[in-house]
């Protein structure tokens, strides 16, 4: 049993039983946290009533937001034991599995705990003008009354009733009362005011079904509050992790009801989930992204109403219709208004509107869709045609016009988005008439680095050209049966990363100085000093950050010899490659560490090859196994390009260690290189330049002959395998030795 520094009776016997509970529920992480909390909740003084209800509530806010929200909980307890109202520890925690069952998003649970602490700081009693000296009149009445008010009202909607009591009744504490245990006509009455719309969480069963009979999803539908979210603009969205909707939706005076504008929403986003393929973003400007998002959006819209027709009136009764002259253009911009108009016009076939370009437009539209089987590029293409013809001078002024603009059920277009993670250079500016060129596989233009030549001691300018693309990909269960296979390996691996996990915000105890006091100790210490011995002075505890801050970028090399058998296994380099950099991959995500995968290959300095296979943003998730299931071998080995390249994303990474591992087999080399010491050199003043960048650069090399030149291009930062049988077992453990 993990040790609780907690000195009460009551809580110590049901604690076994209570770790035992929360270690079904709770990540490592959690748990800890869930631990730190207890102890919090100890440490306060309070008695152990407060510690019991934590710990019983503790699995309830686990099981129905997250994890992580367990210690928010007793630190907002802690908090409020710092103020007057310690008698309001124990209906605060009661009531939080209540609560959590209705706010079921972690950020709305905060939302919840920050009003809490509001409260206590607005209606604290002060008698002499500076610090509380009695407790809140109206803090437990609201916090009995909050899960009923949360049935009826949004997180919003409960900020703006507690705002109107405060402000109506912070000087007279009777009536303070009477309104947060909604006793008074006007707290009833604010209440029903605040009480408008169609809640989510009460149609969340229904829409579970609708996407599941119409759309075949079955995805998670979590709430957000429109007024808590820190998005500028908080629209509709989805991820990894489900479907993000409004918390509420007012019923409209046209007649569509709040059901109705989810059904709209979750039917759009459904269509985005069938129909839309990622394009790249780097190379568009955010004039042109906002045309191309446009006409995505009413291709998506135009497929959903030839399955399901009904939803036509949905989205016309939704969709704003802007007035055609409204917007001038001399003192705002008015590319919101142009695209609107231009998307009301596609969607409804009665419009009025005269502009010979939205026309021609609207009818290049239904040309491509009658067409079949259309694609997000077909109306990419059209979007950036349509800005450049539609393109003013006023585009540019900061005043934009939002009247009529705001189509509300539609999603914020996250997902359309996909970004090669470069910087703002100018460099990878791509026309549009490239976009029609270009292959399946989105190679960007070319970034070309100089090489260094030893035999002049100068750098030839702009020599190698490097091509950089995202790595095909394959069935990603593969790379999942490799992991499986290497089961044992992996426990062992476990075992060293519980080692090296980092703890954020680490206690230190038995502190002279400190940031907070540590009761137990100073209880102990005052008890010595009544007794007539000496007090330990160390009665704080201060904290200390002890946090990995590590940015990896792992580069392998793809060249041809890693095609070759190894010994009698009957599996290629290739394929032990494979299983070493997946449970490597699998090690660094344990970790916690931000990490890409990348690899190169070469023919020739006109063509360097470099294959995104994980970016820094990417999770370790499916489509990340599918392209290193992929990988294949071929060509050369022009390893400084492709460091040099490496380094290009590596250096922008905001951690305090950075580090890029080479993973090949053989020396550098290419078919238009004759000089065997040109690319050695080159590789070297490579690693000079990564360490002036503040990038470690460290070779695991599988050449057994390797002795005659790595140390020439890494120094003494290398490490050889001979058995090459062995490398899902050492690279793992070398990059953990690496980075302890």
């Amino acid at each position: 049993m993990m040790d609780v520094n907690c000195s009460y009776q009551e809580v110590r016997a049901v604690l076994a039983d209570c770790l035992d509970e929360a270690e079904e529920l709770l990540s490592e992480k959690s748990l800890a946290e869930f631990v730190e909390g207890i102890e919090l909740l100890c440490m306060m003084g309070r008695g152990a009533e407060p510690v019991l209800v934590y710990m019983e509530e503790a699995a309830e806010i686990a099981r129905h937001t997250s994890g992580k929200m367990v210690y928010p909980a007793a630190k907002t307890a802690y908090q409020i034991s710092r103020s007057p109202n310690a008698a309001a520890i124990v209906p605060f925690l009661q009531s939080l599995a209540e609560i959590s069952r209705r706010l079921e998003e972690p950020k709305l649970l905060q939302g919840y705990l920050d009003i809490v602490l509001e409260m206590v700081e607005r209606t604290s009693i002060s008698i002499h003008g500076s610090h509380a000296t009695m407790a809140s009149p109206g803090l437990i009445p609201f916090l009995e009354k909050a899960p009923v008010l949360l049935g009826e009202l949004t997180i919003g909607g409960l900020k703006r009733w507690m705002d109107y009591g405060i402000a109506q009744h912070s000087h007279h504490p009777d009536h303070l009362a009477e309104f947060f245990s909604l006793e008074s006509a006007d707290s009833r009455a604010v209440m029903q005011r605040e009480r408008h719309g169609t809640l989510l969480v009460d149609m969340e069963r229904r829409l579970d079904l609708f996407e599941l009979a119409l759309w075949k999803i079955d995805a998670s539908i979590y709430p957000y509050s429109r007024m808590l979210d820190d998005r500028s603009d908080p629209r509709p969205y989805y991820d990894d992790k489900g479907i993000f909707l409004p918390d509420v939706y007012d019923d409209l005076d046209n007649g569509i009801s709040g059901m109705d504008q989810y059904r709209a929403a979750l039917a759009h986003m459904a269509g985005h989930r069938r129909w839309t393929a990622p394009v790249f973003a780097d190379n568009r400007s955010p004039m042109q992204r906002i045309a191309i998002e446009t006409f995505e959006d009413s291709r998506i819209e135009y497929l959903l109403m030839q399955e399901y027709p009904g939803l036509r009136r949905i989205f016309q009764a939704l969709h704003p219709v802007p007035v055609e002259d409204e917007c001038d253009g001399k003192h705002e911009s008015c590319i919101r208004h142009r695209l609107t108009m231009l998307s009301r016009a596609i969607l409804d076939p009665d419009h009025d509107y005269r502009n010979p370009d939205l026309l021609e437009f609207v009818q290049r539209f239904f040309e491509i869709m009658e067409k079949g089987d259309t694609t997000t590029m077909d109306v990419e293409l059209l979007g950036i045609q349509y800005m450049a013809r539609t393109r003013t001078q006023a585009d540019a002024l900061p005043n934009v016009w939002f009247k009529d603009t705001e189509i509300s059920y539609r999603d914020d277009n996250r997902n359309l988005w996909q970004f090669y993670e470069l910087d703002d250079d100018e460099d990878f500016h791509v026309e549009p008439t490239e976009l029609e060129e270009t292959e399946p596989d989105d190679t960007l233009p070319p970034r070309h680095y100089p090489e260094w030549d030893y035999t002049t001691q100068t750098y030839r300018p702009d020599w190698a050209s490097v091509y950089e693309t995202l790595h095909p990909s394959e069935d990603a269960a593969y790379i999942d049966g490799l992991l499986r296979k290497h089961d044992r390996l992996a426990k062992q691996i476990k075992r060293m990363l519980d080692l090296l996990k980092p703890q954020n915000y680490q206690r230190i105890r038995y502190q002279e100085e400190g940031t907070e006091l540590d009761l137990d100790i100073a209880i102990r210490s005052l008890i010595d000093y009544k007794t007539g011995h000496n007090p330990d002075p160390r009665i704080n505890i201060s904290h200390k950050h002890n946090d990995r801050n590590i940015a990896v970028t792992i580069l392998l090399d793809l060249s041809e010899s890693l095609a070759q058998p190894v010994g009698n296994t009957g599996q290629t380099l290739l394929e032990l490659e494979q299983e070493a950099v997946s449970l490597l991959a699998w090690a660094i995500e344990q970790l916690g560490d931000s990490f890409s995968i990348a690899g190169f290959h070469s023919n020739t300095r006109h063509e360097v090859r470099y294959y995104h296979i994980k970016g820094f943003s990417e999770g370790w998730n499916m489509d990340v196994k599918g392209r290193l299931a992929a990988m294949g071998a071929g060509y050369s080995t022009r390893m400084g390009a492709a460091m040099r390249h490496a380094a290009h994303y590596l250096e922008h990474q905001k951690s305090d260690k950075k580090l890029l591992l080479v993973i090949t087999d053989g020396e550098p080399a290419d078919i238009d290189v004759r000089d065997e010491k040109h690319l050695i050199e080159d590789s070297r003043m490579a690693v000079r330049e990564l360490d002036q960048l503040g990038i470690y650069s460290y070779c695991i090399n599988l050449d057994p002959k390797a002795d005659e030149y790595v140390a020439d291009i890494f120094g003494n930062q290398y490490s050889i395998i001979d058995k090459l049988e062995s490398l899902p077992e050492k690279l793992p453990k070398l990059f953990l030795a690496l980075t302890k």
